[in-house]
């Protein structure tokens, strides 16, 4: 895929090996951000019952192709979101919540290089 993908996915690795689960839990995250952004509508919406596909795999769609920097463009809004979760945390007194979001946002901010 891209060079950042395979950094992310690298991370993850090393994150599940190292037990770490907050990082292992926002690299899941924007992992499966960058997947949800390769789908597409399926072409059968709206057909009737009997001009439905039938079978196994019969109504795959190949997913799009994620471009790189559609790609950053995805983690710097998961960033953003971690940051924004964290000043709203904070705001409510729960400033250890609020330090393990900006820690996830550090993490994702370094793989971007």
């Amino acid at each position: 895929m891209s060079p950042l993908v395979d950094r992310l996915r690298s991370s993850l690795r090393d994150a599940m090996l190292a037990r770490d689960r907050d990082t292992a839990a926002v690299l899941r995250t924007v992992l499966a951000a960058i997947d949800n952004a390769g789908a597409v509508d399926t072409p059968t919406g709206g057909l009737a019952v009997e001009e439905a596909p039938i079978g196994a795999g019969s109504s795959d769609v190949a997913r799009r192709e994620v471009a790189g920097k559609e790609i950053e463009a995805i983690v710097r809004s998961e960033i953003g979101d971690l940051e924004a979760a964290a000043a709203r945390y904070r705001e409510l007194g729960r400033a250890e919540e609020a330090e393990t979001l900006l820690t996830g946002a550090a993490t994702l901010r370094s793989l971007l290089g």
